[in-house]
């Protein structure tokens, strides 16, 4: 009885011990091929006029501005939500834009391989307000948000770029926050360059304030991963950031330009790559109190949690070990 329950105690220790390992060797191959930064996927994408059937010119982060603001929105079956987010975007955008005849915008839509309507609402959308304000990037099969935004940004056309959710969680006019506290940021750093797209910084929302609501009224495994991820992104990218999970960012083109052109992370933690670039760079980070709302439909779950366990060991292993190098 005795050698029997002690062979199946081994037999469990053997099997643990080669679930390890293997789990080790899947973590230093990924990291591995993950070293030159998604070359496969630099292929400019396909820009198309849905009105005209024409080719449009893709643009590349490198290339000089030729709008003020860009707004990169990406969207995984987001057919019922964006709708009303697009609406209230752009409904911001015009009134802006009426007001100030030097205030120019475009919205990229990055369809993460969406299997519902997200790609016949997005173009919808390019018919009625036209593709030099609305583009739509078609990225074939859904790598994750990460690899979205990733795309949008590389190929927009802003002095400044925003990411934001498709699901319209934070009020799009709190832009004006992060907009102001960069302009300001910009002017007390270097009071002589000509724009401050020039200069590298990142202005991020923060929902720190709306702890305590959250906590009450989130469901547990979103309680459990916000405070498990507080102390992941402690020892992974440093302290410093309260929120590093709020879909509302800003970025300088010249601040784009670095970080996006270095991001190897796809899924849930390429915001926590964003913050290790940033303080790798000495990128200031600017963290602003956003108005933000619970919506309906959010894709985290449960599954989430081995996945954002598996892409902070990717960013552990291969920042520390050198592996991820940083082009500068």
């Amino acid at each position: 009885m005795e050698w029997g329950l002690t062979t199946i105690v081994l037999l469990i220790l053997i099997v643990l011990v080669v679930l390890a390992i293997g789990l080790v060797i899947a973590i230093v191959f990924e990291t591995n091929r993950r070293k030159f930064n998604h070359s496969h996927l630099e292929a400019h994408p396909v820009m198309e006029d849905p009105n005209s059937l024409n080719p449009v010119p893709c643009p590349y982060i490198s290339d000089p501005a030729e709008k003020y603001l860009s707004l990169v929105v990406p969207a995984f079956n987001e057919e019922l939500r964006l709708p009303g987010a697009l609406e209230e975007t752009m409904n911001y955008l015009q009134r802006r834009a009426a007001k100030d005849k030097s205030f120019t915008y475009e919205v990229i839509i990055v369809d993460d391989g969406s299997v519902d309507g997200t790609k016949r609402v997005a173009f919808d959308f390019v018919r009625r307000y036209t593709v030099d304000n609305i583009r739509v990037i078609l990225l074939g099969r859904n790598f994750g948000k990460g690899e979205a935004i990733r795309k949008g940004m590389l190929h927009s056309r802003g002095e400044l770029l925003l990411m934001l959710d498709a699901d319209g969680a934070t009020q799009v006019d709190d832009l004006e926050k992060l907009e102001k506290q960069i302009s300001a940021f910009a002017k007390k750093e270097n009071d002589s360059s000509p724009k401050f797209s020039d200069i590298p910084i990142v202005a991020i929302g923060s929902r720190a304030h709306l702890e305590k609501k959250a906590l009450a009224t989130r469901k547990w495994y979103r309680n459990f991963l916000m405070k498990g991820f507080h102390v992941v992104v402690l020892l992974a990218a440093g302290p410093g950031i309260r929120d590093t999970q709020c879909g509302f960012k800003m970025f300088t083109r010249a601040a784009a330009r670095k970080l996006f052109s270095n991001i190897r992370l796809k899924r849930w933690c390429f915001d926590v790559e964003l913050v290790y670039l940033c303080k790798w760079f000495q990128i200031p980070i600017i963290e602003i109190s956003v108005n933000w709302s619970e919506i309906p439909g959010s894709k985290v779950n449960p599954l989430s949690i081995p996945n954002m366990l598996w892409e902070m060991a990717l960013m552990s292993l291969g920042y520390r070990s050198g592996i991820w190098r940083i082009r500068t």
